[in-house]
């Protein structure tokens, strides 16, 4: 299956956002899947894993979520060529992009999603379960989304998440009752915001959910960033696990004709 790729603009009530949309090249329609940005913004490196999951039969979205701020891109490459981790950057670098990427509220996310699903209402997009895949700061908007729209987003995917577990009331591990379907996340040994204690406190929540399944994998050896195939610290076998279960997750939940469909 050869999928089709295109940049798009998507209105939304803060502005017109840029997004990447990629979905197979005939058939349809397809169950929708937003893939949400790492803190480095959108470039190609995603819009090939876009494909990737478009060529799995899925209309997948990859929306810009700093277009209130403009059109912003952070990359920087070492010697070889790959993209660098995000500890070696200049100190006001990495400021900058942290308050970008914690500016980034729930009402935003909100209000993003709900673009998206107006938007694909004109696409080849069915309105049944949709599902999320997303790196770093992504991981965690994946779980903003599915606890803003459960009935929706029945399949959710965050690999190497950041500040999944803080002690804000609307922490993404206390509100994870709203959310139904799966989740699936994707830990590396030497990471920060996979510390043991973390995991703990974002497991328990789970516990007891007839509606909601949770499965996780802790990679050891790997680094944060580790699934990104044009970081410096990528680990092919770690992203290899993680893509087999976020597929199989989106084949259960997706793909299945037995569940009803969800409000667009």
């Amino acid at each position: 299956m050869n999928p089709i790729g295109r940049a798009v603009d998507i209105p939304t009530a803060d502005g017109m956002m840029d997004a990447y949309v990629a979905w197979p090249g005939k058939g349809g329609p397809f169950p929708l899947v937003i893939m949400f940005m790492d803190i480095w913004g959108l470039r190609e490196e995603l819009f090939a894993l876009a494909r990737k999951v478009a060529a799995e039969g899925y209309y997948c979205v990859v929306p810009n979520l700093y277009y209130r701020k403009g059109k912003l891109r952070f990359e920087r490459r070492n010697a070889a060529g790959r993209m660098v981790s995000f500890d070696t950057l200049p100190q006001e670098l990495q400021q900058e992009m942290l308050v970008l990427g914690r500016g980034l509220t729930r009402q935003m996310i909100e209000t993003d999603v709900r673009a998206i699903f107006e938007f694909s209402r004109a696409q080849p997009v069915s309105p049944g379960p949709a599902g999320t895949v997303g790196f770093c700061l992504g991981g965690r908007i994946g779980f903003f989304a599915a606890q803003a729209f459960p009935d929706r987003i029945r399949a959710t995917s965050s690999l190497h998440g950041t500040l999944l577990v803080t002690d804000a009331p609307d922490s993404p591990h206390r509100l994870i009752g709203r959310m139904k379907g799966e989740v699936y996340c994707g830990h590396g040994e030497h990471d920060r915001f996979s510390e043991p204690e973390i995991l703990a406190a974002l497991a328990a929540p789970f516990k007891g959910r007839s509606d909601l399944t949770y499965r996780c994998s802790f990679h050891a050896g790997a680094h944060h960033g580790y699934s990104l195939p044009d970081r410096d610290v990528h680990d092919a076998a770690a992203t290899a696990v993680d893509w087999r279960e976020t597929l199989a997750m989106f084949a259960r939940q997706l793909k299945s004709s037995s569940r009803s469909s969800g409000p667009a």
